[in-house]
């Protein structure tokens, strides 16, 4: 039996989000899996990711196979690290205290990239939004200004008609 990681899409028209899960590879898309080891969903800004790790090491390691999007998610996860790491402790080459240093290391720099670019959206965000502020301030300023002048326009005409009766009178 082929057993596949892949993606098992959920949700709505235009608005999917995604399922990791362990299948064989003659089920369908959506139908019956073996487990379900995370989720996925795109939608989010970074998008969110939710995996079981250590089920998904376990999987790999008695040879599923992941399709594309899921080796990416894997791959971000850490989850190829490991198993890369644990190839070279299998064979001698670090030791296992070596092997959790890189991965260490490896997560950190990874978090590091992940909050740098949750920050910049953050100020991505406000700077979008105190510049609609500015905007928004700079035509109330304008409309401010011209019913100021209408009604200053308005004042000397009827200061004028009424100079114009007096003088009549």
């Amino acid at each position: 039996m082929a057993v596949k990681i892949r993606l098992q899409r959920r949700g709505k028209k235009n608005f999917a989000f995604f399922h990791i899960v362990v299948a064989d590879s003659r089920s369908p898309r959506d139908g019956r899996y073996i487990e379900q080891i995370g989720s996925y969903n795109p939608n989010t800004n970074p998008a969110t990711i939710v995996l079981n790790s250590d089920r998904a090491l376990a999987w790999l390691n008695v040879g599923a196979q992941p399709t594309l999007v899921p080796r990416r998610i894997l791959s971000y996860e850490g989850v190829l690290l490991r198993k890369h790491l644990q190839g070279g402790v299998a064979k001698g080459a670090l030791t296992q205290e070596q092997a959790d240093a890189k991965f260490a290391a490896w997560m950190t720099a990874k978090d590091t990239k992940v909050n740098a670019k949750k920050q910049g959206l953050l100020k991505a965000a406000a700077d979008k939004a105190k510049a609609a502020a500015a905007v928004e301030a700079k035509v109330n300023a304008e409309r401010a200004e011209a019913i100021a002048k209408k009604a200053a326009e308005l004042a000397a005409k009827q200061a004028e008609e009424e100079a114009a009766n007096t003088a009549e009178t």
